[in-house]
């Protein structure tokens, strides 16, 4: 069993990272619209990631018999004004779901759950990645933004192709 306050926190985290899938199958949307496959797919695999996050804080709540409530998520955000917004918007929810995954953090070690904190210090190594690739990619679209074809290029190159972390958490119903 895990500490209450985390449990009620944690399934809040579930519906932040079910919007971060909503998102970013919106960029990877917007992107497959204006023919640009390398983006639309970092993209949907980017939507497939925060699922896999979500499911694995389901997973978690389940091994440690507390309830699972998936909240309600807002719509997401599908109106671009050119091909930088997507890439700038996820670097803002990045940042803002590392500011999450520390509060839970912070719960955690507050309510003396070592359990919760060790399952969380994953999700802290995750986000520093996650910020650190989204702010490249800014800097390549922000620079690249009248040339499609280096921003396909540069996706093409450096993105993709990371196999599974072994030390990450197994998801609910993989």
């Amino acid at each position: 069993m895990t500490a209450t306050r985390f449990a009620d926190q944690l399934n809040v985290q579930i519906g932040n990272e079910l919007s971060a899938h909503n998102q970013y199958l919106a960029c990877a949307i917007y992107y497959d619209a204006l023919t640009m496959p390398q983006m639309a797919a970092f993209f949907y695999g980017q939507a497939m990631e925060e699922r896999g996050h979500a499911m694995m804080m389901v997973n978690f709540l389940l091994d440690t018999d507390m309830e699972v409530s998936i909240p309600a998520i807002p719509a997401a955000n599908s109106d671009f004004p050119d091909v930088v917004a997507p890439v700038q918007l996820a670097l803002e929810q990045e940042k803002t779901v590392t500011d999450q995954i520390n509060e839970l953090v912070k719960i955690a070690r507050e309510e003396h759950d070592y359990a919760a904190d060790q399952f969380m210090a994953w999700f802290v190594k995750e986000q520093v990645e996650e910020v650190a690739t989204m702010s490249d990619l800014l800097a390549v679209v922000t620079r690249s933004k009248d040339d499609i074809n280096d921003i396909e290029e540069y996706v093409a190159r450096e993105q993709g192709g990371e196999e599974a972390d072994p030390t990450a958490p197994p998801e609910a119903g993989a």
